[in-house]
């Protein structure tokens, strides 16, 4: 379904008021509690009022060569300073660190549970500082501490550098959709958000390549501690970049004239969502604890996250259990990688194109519940059964980004975004953390439990989403009944700007939710 997109003027009725009613205790106005962008756009429409109209399309095509690759190269690194763990474990970390038993999935999982805590301080902080800079900053960080990897010589140097690492990588994916949002509108998003998370996917390939070049490497210095080295300096370089070259915001941009900076905004005001604002509004953190919505992302999330959780940390591990050799483990892994890429691309573009995003994200759950079954019931001497499985469960990447289009179209309030962002990143972890528990050294070669476990949470996310988009549609019949029955009140007085008011979708009753 369309987005529903009404000049509707009295954005502060209540919805629970009688049709007659209006809201005596509307909120007030001061233009110091609105949207940073506000001021801006008055100031440059009073001084190209007579301009001629912008190129929309050489000015998107222009933003996309600016901020598109920056963001691409950030998740991407993300992906595989998190998960080349996996990779060093096949070559040769778990015997030169001495580790045992459950030790190196305590290591996966401290990684998530800091990557959890970090969200407080991170949602904090985006609150403040500028979102481009403080991103720059943690890609550094957790540059630097990737590089440390290759310092570590046993199990406690090993869980400190993941606690860290997890920690430094919590701002990621709520920078990047604040980011997203306030340069594009929610149709722009969908196939921009899926190109940067389909770094993703890359990281699978890349990192499968990275580790086979470097397992070739012959010297006293472990192969792995030579590719945490490696890869630690890329991702400082990337950060470095992103500190240089990322904008805060689109008034801020050195590289668009006043006129395109006026022009983006009046793209992205229809979003109803903000750009931009340092304000804490505590009724709206309050909101996101009480909004059904919320909630049922935090759910889902968490349910696919148990099933990412257990292929991106363990993927080698399983497919080095069918008697394949370390190299060829690494090669065998980086179908994963197109899986990844061809589910979230495609499924963006065509999300992009109007459809819905409740049914897209429901559909790729079913690959993921294909491949648990052929995991979970396949004997492992039927190899080929196995990896058609584990490569399908790679489809489930695409559900994630999908979500974050959701949260990024359907919360509004720059304070509520900065909260919901935080709250679905964290059920990440959660989940993440859920996931490579299952993965007990008791239950080798097999694995049986963590196998069922994918299977299992495919299903129940499925629902999930169709129950949200359930309750998104409820929601917009609501509204525009409440819209038919307010038609004829005079609402001049109550009249403009409603889009950089920095109110929450719950409190502007023009907003519609996409489905």
């Amino acid at each position: 379904m369309e987005l529903i997109s009404h000049n509707i003027t009295d954005q502060y009725l209540d919805l629970k008021s009688e049709p007659s009613t209006r809201l005596a205790s509307s909120p007030t106005h001061d233009p110091r509690s609105g949207d940073a962008a506000l001021s801006f756009i008055r100031q440059q429409r009073a001084l190209h009022n007579d301009a001629a109209p912008v190129d929309e399309k050489e000015l998107l095509k222009k933003i996309d060569y600016r901020i598109v690759p920056i963001m691409f190269a950030c998740y991407t690194m993300q992906f595989i300073d998190k998960v080349n763990i996996n990779y060093a474990a096949v070559m040769g970390l778990n015997q030169d660190l001495r580790l045992k038993g459950n030790e190196f999935s305590w290591c996966a999982t401290a990684f998530f549970i800091a990557f959890l805590l970090a969200e407080i301080p991170t949602g904090i902080i985006l609150q403040k500082l500028p979102t481009a800079k403080y991103l720059g900053f943690s890609v550094i960080m957790w540059g630097i501490t990737t590089a440390c990897t290759a310092a570590c010589h046993d199990f406690a140097g090993l869980l400190i550098v993941r606690i860290f690492l997890g920690a430094f990588e919590a701002a990621i994916a709520p920078c990047l959709i604040l980011i997203t949002s306030m340069w594009y509108t929610k149709s722009e998003q969908v196939p921009r958000m899926s190109l940067w998370y389909s770094g993703l996917g890359i990281g699978q390939i890349f990192g499968g390549l990275v580790s086979y070049g470097f397992q070739h490497v012959e010297s006293s210095f472990a192969s792995w501690r030579v590719m945490f080295l490696a890869l630690g300096g890329v991702t400082t370089a990337i950060g470095i970049w992103t500190l240089w070259k990322l904008p805060d915001t689109p008034m801020s941009s050195t590289w668009l004239t006043e006129q395109e900076r006026l022009a983006v905004l009046e793209k992205v005001e229809k979003n109803q969502t903000g750009v931009s604002s340092t304000e804490f509004k505590p009724n709206q953190l309050k909101e996101v604890f009480t909004d059904p919505q919320i909630w049922a992302l935090f759910l889902f999330t968490i349910l696919i996250s148990i099933s990412s959780g257990v292929i991106t940390t363990y993927s080698a591990t399983v497919i080095r259990s069918f008697g394949y050799t370390p190299r060829l483990t690494a090669l065998l892994n980086m179908p994963s990688g197109v899986v990844s890429i061809l589910s979230t691309v495609l499924s963006g573009i065509i999300v992009g194109r109007s459809s819905t995003r409740s049914l897209w994200i429901a559909g790729l759950c079913i690959p993921g519940i294909v491949g648990g079954s052929l995991m979970s019931f396949l004997s492992d001497r039927q190899k080929a059964g196995n990896l058609i499985g584990i490569y399908l469960v790679n489809a489930i990447t695409a559900t994630l980004i999908l979500v974050y289009t959701w949260l990024a179209a359907n919360v509004a309030g720059h304070t509520k975004r900065i909260a919901a962002s935080v709250v679905v990143s964290g059920s990440f972890s959660i989940g993440s953390i859920i996931g490579p528990m299952t993965f007990q050294a008791k239950d080798a070669p097999g694995y049986f439990p963590a196998k069922v476990t994918v299977l299992a949470t495919q299903g129940a996310a499925a629902i999930v989403a169709l129950a949200l988009r359930f309750y998104y549609d409820f929601e917009n019949r609501r509204r525009d009944r409440i819209e038919r029955e307010n038609a004829g009140e005079d609402k001049s007085e109550t009249m403009g700007d409603v889009e950089w008011m920095n109110l929450t979708d719950r409190e502007n009753t023009t907003f519609r939710y996409v489905l």
